[in-house]
């Protein structure tokens, strides 16, 4: 029974598609199109985002992508894993248990998926951010399992 679960969910997981081995490109060869924020999410100011993609994984679940907003105040609804690079600017965030932190040009942050946070922009932000789809956990569990199989089975070097 286990191994047929186990075959079922395997089965699931997308094909590999061919892909490209590297996606270079600079900062400012990103193509940022208008990416309205949800007008019920915005709690003051006019904040204008704009995003581009850089790049995505074949099977779809994680993408790279550079954004930037102008000035204020927002709830934002992390969909995926997201862990941002703050490329200029700076942003307030603060996280659904109440942690305030401020984001500057350099910092890294984490967003865990499905969860919520209050952006308060006081000029610009920029971002370089690194969003991830999360599996369900038997699914994980599958598939890790399916690795260390195949470990176990391939000759050593």
């Amino acid at each position: 029974m286990l191994a047929s679960t186990l075959s079922f969910m395997a089965a699931a997981v997308p094909p590999r598609l061919p892909r490209q081995a590297l996606v270079v490109s600079g900062l400012d060869e990103v193509v940022l199109d208008d990416a309205p924020i949800e007008p019920s999410w915005i709690v003051s100011g006019d904040p204008r985002a704009r995003s581009g993609l850089h790049s995505a994984a074949n099977d779809q679940s994680a993408s790279t992508h550079v954004w930037e907003c102008t000035a204020g105040t927002f709830r934002w609804h992390f969909g995926w894993e997201e862990t941002v690079l703050i490329l200029s600017g700076s942003v307030t965030v603060t996280a659904e248990d109440g942690t305030v932190r401020t984001l500057r040009a350099g910092d890294i942050g984490y967003f865990a998926g499905g969860t919520w946070a209050t952006w308060a922009i006081d000029d610009h932000v920029r971002k370089l951010a690194f969003c991830r789809r999360t599996m369900p956990l038997p699914l994980a569990f599958a598939l890790r399992m399916k690795s260390a199989m195949r470990e176990m089975l391939s000759p050593a070097a």
